[in-house]
Parts: structure tokens; sequence; C-alpha cells
């Protein structure tokens, strides 16, 4: 319990200074908890860190499953939904290619892929939670939690600009904010300062990324799972398809059928948020700043280079499409 409780007080600080502030909850939230990092090397909060950012983390993940519906799927047509799945693919397959002339690990390049063509940092903690564990693996998922956050910041700041400068029309904009920004916050905050109709679109192109999380995350787990590399406890196999992702699918599938009142959907969002901002509080504290400068330039080089691949395979897209 208190290593839980101190994670919700960093979350409740985080999320504090986002409204008053405008900071970046995520990003609060992981520097406050590298901060106190001291608390996870010993003593009476160890435990209770350590089952928030595995245990709470998961929850956190498999509530997203509550924001999505078909209707969402439908409601763009199939050539937007083709050129939104395509991105998502062939980034985390860039990254894989990028991680190999870089040196990094398959491991680094699932976590960057994913994270930058999903959904920032809550793609980065569910594919964290699949990954085969090393001891790279904490200052791995921080570094991507924070480059993907910065990241995402600074294209809410820029995307905008640029969709005007190039004459993409409202619509357009959308799917590009959408598209290619990392995190939802941060797609939000881009589309409504564009226009009403350009936030709604950006907001449905996200919630459609996000969308690609379970499946994601599923085909990464089964092929760590016939590799042979999946982490095994106590002699036991792990399970086919993690628990966490049965949830988010059970959780859409019943969204999607119209059984999940709009109130309770809001609900569940708002906990999902609270849940990952917790985790990452978590995370953040069990790394300590050293781990996360020691992943060195290359790192950076990559996650910067799918950012652009991804933004780049968008507006060709939108260039054929339209």
């Amino acid at each position: 319990m208190p290593g839980f409780a101190v994670s919700v007080v960093i979350a409740i600080t985080s999320q504090f200074l986002s409204d008053h502030y405008g900071a970046p909850a995520m990003l609060m939230a992981l520097l406050l908890g590298i901060a106190f990092h001291f608390l996870a090397e010993e003593g009476r909060c160890v435990a209770g860190i350590n089952v928030t950012s595995r245990t709470v983390l998961r929850l956190g993940v498999a509530l997203l499953g509550a924001r999505i519906s078909v209707d969402l799927l439908i409601g763009l047509g199939a050539p937007l939904i083709l050129l939104i799945i395509g991105g998502v693919v062939l980034t985390i397959l860039f990254g894989i290619l990028g991680a190999r002339l870089l040196g990094r690990g398959w491991r680094f390049a699932l976590l960057t892929g994913g994270a930058v063509a999903i959904c920032g940092a809550s793609a980065a903690m569910a594919i964290a939670a699949v990954l085969p564990k090393n001891k790279h693996s904490e200052s791995n998922l921080i570094f991507t939690v924070l480059a993907v956050t910065v990241l995402s910041t600074i294209a809410m700041i820029a995307y905008p600009l640029l969709a005007t400068f190039i004459g993409l029309d409202p619509q357009a904009t959308g799917v590009f904010l959408g598209g290619t920004i990392h995190d939802v916050a941060q797609v939000v905050g881009a589309g409504f300062s564009v226009s009403e109709q350009t936030g709604d679109t950006a907001t449905l192109v996200k919630l459609i990324r996000v969308t690609m999380l379970a499946p994601v995350v599923l085909c990464f787990s089964l092929a760590i799972r016939a590799r042979g590399d999946a982490d095994n406890t106590g002699g036991a196999r792990p399970p086919l398809v993690p628990g966490f992702v049965l949830a988010f699918l059970a959780l859409a599938a019943v969204n999607s059928l119209g059984l999940v009142p709009a109130p309770v959907a809001d609900l569940l969002g708002d906990l999902s948020r609270w849940a990952l901002l917790t985790a990452i509080a978590a995370v953040g504290m069990k790394t300590s700043l050293r781990t996360i400068l020691d992943v060195g330039g290359q790192a950076i080089v990559l996650i910067v280079a799918e950012t652009v691949f991804l933004a780049a395979f968008i507006l060709v897209g939108l260039h054929w499409l339209t």
C-alpha cells in the first residue's frame, strides 16, 4: 500500500501541474517519479511500486477498450482506414530496420516503433508488458515514454503550422494530426486549435490508431512466444494471449454492441487515464536518471526517424487520396 499510495500522490500532482500550467501529465508523472527513485531501492514502498508499475499498468491498458467501437472504423471509410493501418504497420517495420542499422536490439525496435505508430506512452507501456525483460528494459521504457511525450508536444505546436503551410483542408488536417501525433491529449489540443471539424476528425483518427493497440500487442506476444523468448516464471509458460489484451478486446466488443452507456464509457476512460498515469509514476520511481542517459544518441536518432517517417507516410497518402 505505501508504494501504491506514493504513486497515486505523484499522479495527482502531475495532473494538477498539467491542468494549471499546461505541462503534459505523463511527462510530469515520469519526471516526478524519477525524482523519487530512492523509494524504489529499499524500504516499505518497494513492493507497492513494483505492483503498481506492472498490474495497474495492465489495468489501464485494458480499460482503454471502453473507448473503442466498430462505429469509429466505419466513420472514415476504407481508404483512410487502410492508410492509418498502413502507417502503423510500416512504422513498426521501419523501426525494426532502423534499429538493426543502428545496432539496437529488437526489443527496443518494437517498443519505440509501436509507441510512435500507435498511441505514445500508453502503447509503450502495453508493449513493454509483453516484451521479455533484460537489464535494459526499465531504462528503455522510460526513455521511450519521455521521448514520445516530448516529440508529441513539439508536434502539437508544429504540425498544425505545417498543415496550414501545405494547404490541407480541415478534414485532411484532422487526418494528418490524428494519424501522426503520438499521444491522445496532444492530438486533441492540436486538432481543436485549428477548428472544431479538424478536432473531431483528429480525435476519431487517433482512436482508430488506439484500436490497433490490441492486435499489435497480440502479434508481438505470439511472435515472442514462437521464438521461445517469452519470460517464464516458475517454469510455467506464459498465456497465449495476455489477459489485459483479452480484457481490452472484450470491452471494445461490448462497447461496439452499444451495451456500455456513455457515462460508464467516460468513467472507464477516466479510470484508464488515471491508472496509466499512476503506473508511469511507479515506472519512473523504478528507474534512475543515470540509466536513461545510458540509452545513447542512437536511440534518439531512431525514435525521431520513426516520427518523421510516419508523418511523411501520412502526408504522401493524403496527397494520393485527395
